[in-house]
């Protein structure tokens, strides 16, 4: 794919977004659920939230695409996570996959080791999060690492490189050629599909000063995912989200200001302004 090809489906799939505002439920860390939904409603989608398992099987039937994340276990996900992400691997949806807090207690462990019967069209994660599912997967090209210290990265993004071109391949394979992507995210995002990879720029420094940036950027993938390829769907988000933050930054000077800023700036985004938000070719 090339530059030029990548910005015209960005474009495309933000133009779209805001058109069919499509609906990206939720199962989602409670941390992060309020400002998950506020980003999603800002690039223009619709969202819900959801618990339990008939209504995560529900919401793979009449949500475009959905958002599963590990952030904050309770006991009936033991049931909800698995079921849904089987109804929607039988309904070839897309779906995004954020492993937070992988490698802290066994329901988590069982239930993202469970997910690679059924894989996600998208996974975003950190450094570590992403070369931890990888080994938990059992699939090749993760580095050396210790893992998440707790939900943050002791690896770079660099360092991950690897890890996620092999999940991405393992997932599209999976998925019997419906596509698939992995988001690291970093200083700057890495995103790839195992063939295509890309380095976004931009950002913010508040963004690690928030509670839920990272969370939020998975929702927002849920969002594009409903209207394109997992890849163009998990780049879009990133681009966005890279803009936005860059924007807020130069007109707050502190992280409470900061967050009301983002969604403002996620909101008036224009397409043309996305799409040529800069970007490298790996």
């Amino acid at each position: 794919m090339t530059e030029s090809q990548i910005k015209s489906q960005v474009k495309e799939a933000v133009e779209q977004v805001r058109s069919k505002k499509p609906l990206a439920p939720s199962i989602t860390n409670t941390v992060t659920i309020n400002f998950v939904a506020n980003a999603q409603i800002a690039v223009g989608g619709s969202a819900a939230m959801v618990y339990l398992p008939d209504e995560g099987e529900l919401v793979s039937e009449v949500g475009s695409s959905v958002y599963i994340n590990a952030g904050t276990m309770f006991p009936v996900y033991e049931e909800t996570l698995p079921r849904t992400a089987k109804r929607l691997f039988e309904l070839k949806k897309n779906w995004v996959l954020d492993p937070v807090g992988i490698g802290i207690g066994s329901l988590r462990t069982k239930l993202l080791t469970g997910f690679k019967d059924f894989p996600p069209s998208i996974v975003r994660g950190n450094a570590s999060e992403i070369i931890a599912l990888a080994k938990l997967w059992g699939i090749g090209g993760a580095s050396s690492s210790n893992g998440p210290k707790g939900v943050d990265t002791v690896d770079s993004v660099t360092d991950a490189e690897n890890a996620a071109k092999a999940l991405a391949q393992y997932i599209n394979k999976k998925r019997s050629g419906l596509g698939g992507a992995v988001a690291v995210s970093g200083i700057e995002d890495f995103v790839t599909d195992g063939e295509t990879s890309v380095y976004c720029k931009g950002g913010s420094h508040f963004m690690e000063k928030i509670t839920g940036s990272g969370c939020s950027l998975g929702g927002v993938c849920a969002v594009y995912a409903g209207v394109t390829s997992p890849f163009v769907a998990a780049l879009t988000a990133t681009q966005i989200y890279n803009l936005a933050g860059k924007r807020a930054e130069s007109k707050v000077t502190a992280p409470g200001s900061f967050q009301v800023q983002f969604l403002d700036e996620l909101y008036l985004a224009t397409a043309e302004d996305v799409a040529n938000n800069p970007f490298e070719l790996k």
